[in-house]
């Protein structure tokens, strides 16, 4: 591995202008699919296999030409203080903008009137009421002109003094992530700065990034139409491969700088560090790439979507890293390193010149990661409770996990969708904005009526139920459907209970009738949904671990290692996840992150978290930790080795970990709940993962295990493939030609940058 990423390395850095032109023609090409494309027209959610999509899809089949993808909404009205929207200049002032909603838009299917006898939408105590609108078409494919008839109904009963507020998706915009994602940006551009001490080096890792990124959000966004890919797939696309590209070329920049030193030539810098750290970027890339393709098992089609598009743009990552980063360098020439190295360095040639002196490269020097090695060594166990007990409180409140999907409820109370979401829950009860959507398949009943009363009757006793609305069959009477309206708020533990019940009832009414009874709906399908991510972590997670496991075994040529790393993963994305429902959930601190209404924690959180948080741990791991095998492999004690690897990789990876928890972070400002908690809980997570585990726990764990980190029964170290991770090969192959070729050690020594 390492002798071929050798090879790559030099010819990219050889070749640099026709490797810079094929990426470059690569994002325009990505560009111009993205600018071409038909704009993605729906944003579908299923969850195959569960109760709530098999009745969806008998809706479906049993009543055609209605369709289900098309987009909604609710404008509710509130009398003014002391009023009854019952009132005859109310109901008046409703009874028209019913009418100029029906003429606004020939995107509209139906508009319901709060008045009308057969399907009343007023609250009993008469001093609210709301419209319901339906559309053709689904809320992406909606005109500015029926967007803008629906935004101003209600305009002159607002000036009236009535309440009037639109909720419901047809109003749905992208999220927007806000100034703070620039932010992010600008922060590890200045950490970058600070870390190489050249706006050369430090430009490079943004750029190459960019540029990866450019292509495969390009990508996604091109094909979204044909694959339907939702929003949220390009966004977390964009923030993973925004990381990654910055921390892939940070880990190659720096181990060209640290070539240089040594006094190697530019171009055998190059080699060498795409070989040697471009060897660590592919298995770190490898590892992400099986946490993000992995979600695949949860056979969650959005999901699948999102972890295979992220995927690909870590493998663009990877790819960039190990080809455009070496073609840059080329062109970068001596500017990659600071103009005061640069002259220091002249002074010393100069110097040895005039002496008759070999130079030799920079000597080791003490740094931070120095001292820090050697303090955790000092120290070991202290620093090993210290950084489990930690993180141990910091995962207390994760035992509390509430797990939902966000509705109307979970936007900021300054929001139309909110004000409409609590107006309709104080004038029509809490559950009213979860109903339940109730599908009978008469086909093999004997008595249709009869099943029917029973089955209303009976939910109507349940204590959870509010109303039960009367059945509607379909044209060919073997189909019917009702609503049930609980009691209870839809992300309630009662609303759960409820949906359980009923399909109990129903699994009653088979056995006796050959009726079936199916529950569906928004509620229903977030409880399913929720269930199944629960049934889906385990299974996942020993399937990541466990190839990851693999991996990293075959790089680090060790077990005990490798089963660190997983151990101190979990203790990191546990720890991540309390403090996502601290926040979240609990409400601490949520003003400071814009989180106005605490609620469950999305159901999609702990897996994704789970995938990605893992993925990027290993990139930690696997920067720090190969130094310090190759150190080891070279000669050096265990101890010596924690040592050389913080000398060479711990600025590295505090620069990367910062920089990561700056993009991250960068979306916390995001209007969207789903893309903020994501933010704040992977920022988090690469916070805990990096500073406590990977650059505390793990020293003095290697500390305190000494030689036996590296064990390897010698039958498994024969089975397993060699791929020369630490470039030991490389090494002996390049001394090898070196001496064969008469140059030998002497005059590589002698070149100076």
């Amino acid at each position: 591995m390492a002798t071929f990423l050798y090879s790559i390395g030099r010819f990219a850095f050889r070749r640099r202008r026709l490797v810079a032109l094929v990426w470059v023609a690569l994002l325009a090409i990505a560009g111009v699919g993205a600018a071409t494309a038909s704009t993605a027209t729906s944003n579908s959610f299923s969850i195959p296999g569960t109760e709530a999509q098999r009745a969806f899809d008998l809706l479906e089949e049993r009543y055609p030409g209605q369709s289900a993808d098309g987009a909604s909404a609710r404008v509710v009205f509130k009398a003014p203080e002391g009023e009854k929207i019952t009132a005859p200049e109310n109901a008046a002032e409703v009874s028209g903008i019913v009418k100029e909603l029906q003429d606004g838009s020939d995107q509209i299917a139906s508009v319901a009137d709060p008045f009308d006898k057969k399907a009343p939408a007023v609250s009993q105590d008469g001093t609210t009421a709301y419209i319901s609108v339906t559309y053709d078409v689904s809320s992406f494919e909606l005109t500015e002109e029926t967007r803008d008839s629906l935004k101003n109904a209600g305009n002159d009963a607002r000036e009236g003094g009535m309440t009037v507020e639109i909720g419901g998706d047809a109003l749905m915009v992208m999220p927007e992530t806000g100034i703070t994602e620039v932010i992010g940006v600008v922060v590890a551009g200045i950490v970058l700065v600070i870390t190489f001490g050249s706006l050369v080096a430090a430009g490079l890792p943004l750029i190459t990034a960019l540029i990866g990124v450019g292509i495969g959000v390009s990508a996604i966004t091109a094909l979204a139409s044909v694959m339907d890919l939702g929003s949220t797939t390009a966004t977390l696309a964009m923030m993973i491969g925004l990381a990654v590209g910055i921390d892939y070329a940070l880990f190659i920049v720096s181990r060209y700088r640290a070539e240089l030193a040594e006094g190697r030539e530019r171009e055998e810098a190059a080699g060498r560090a795409v070989g040697t750290a471009g060897s660590a970027v592919v298995f770190a890339g490898l590892t992400v790439v099986i946490a993000l393709a992995g979600l695949t098992v949860v056979n969650i089609p959005i999901l699948t979507k999102m972890g295979l598009a992220a995927a690909g743009t870590v493998v663009l990552a990877v790819l960039v890293a190990i080809t455009l980063i070496p073609a840059f360098l080329g062109f970068a020439g001596e500017r990659i390193v600071s103009r005061k190295d640069r002259k220091a360095r002249k002074a010393a040639a100069e110097q040895a010149a005039a002496t008759g002196e070999v130079l030799v490269g920079d000597a080791p020097r003490d740094n931070g990661g120095t001292r820090w090695s050697r303090f955790v060594q000092r120290r070991p166990v202290m620093v090993l409770l210290a950084g489990v007990i930690g993180l141990g409180v910091v995962a207390i409140p994760a035992a509390s996990l509430g797990m939902g999907l966000p509705d109307d409820g979970a936007q900021p109370t300054s929001t139309s969708p909110r004000k409409a979401y609590d107006l309709l829950s104080d004038g029509f009860g809490p559950g009213f904005n979860g109903p339940l959507v109730g599908v009978v398949d008469l086909k093999n009943s004997d008595d249709q009526d009869a099943v029917l009363q029973r089955i209303t009757g009976e939910i109507q006793q349940n204590d959870h139920v509010a109303i039960v609305t009367p059945p509607a069959p379909n044209e060919a009477g073997d189909t019917a459907t009702f609503q049930v309206i609980p009691k209870d708020r839809p992300n309630s533990t009662e609303t759960e209970t409820l949906v359980h019940d009923i399909r109990d009832l129903g699994d009653t009414l088979k056995s006796e009738d050959g009726a079936e009874v199916y529950v569906t709906g928004a509620t229903a399908m977030n409880i399913d949904f929720s269930e199944k991510m629960n049934d889906a972590l385990l299974p996942y997670l020993a399937l990541v671990v466990g190839l990851a496991f693999l991996l990293l075994m075959v790089v680090f040529r060790s077990i005990l290692v490798p089963l660190k790393a997983a151990l101190g993963f979990l203790l990191s994305v546990v720890a991540a996840l309390g403090a996502v429902v601290a926040v979240f959930q609990w409400g601490w601190l949520g003003g400071l992150f814009g989180v106005e209404q605490p609620g469950p924690i999305m159901s999609v959180m702990p897996i994704l978290m789970v995938g990605v948080v893992f993925g990027l741990a290993m990139d930690y791991e696997v920067f720090l930790v190969t130094r310090m095998r190759e150190a080891y492999v070279h000669g050096e004690s265990p101890s010596e080795a924690i040592t050389t690897g913080f000398r060479h990789g711990a600025r590295v990876v505090t620069a990367a970990a910062v920089i990561m928890i700056a993009v991250f972070a960068g979306f916390i400002g995001s209007s969207e709940q789903m893309i903020k908690m994501i933010g704040f809980g992977l920022a988090i997570a690469v916070f805990f993962d990096a500073f406590v585990v990977r650059m505390a726990i793990v020293p003095a764990v290697l500390a305190l295990l000494g030689k036996r980190a590296w064990w390897l029964p010698r039958w498994l170290d024969r089975a397993l493939p060699d791929f020369d991770v630490e470039g030991d090969k490389l090494r002996k192959k390049l001394d090898g030609d070196a001496a064969e070729g008469g140059s030998g050690k002497e005059e590589r020594e002698t070149v100076s940058v």
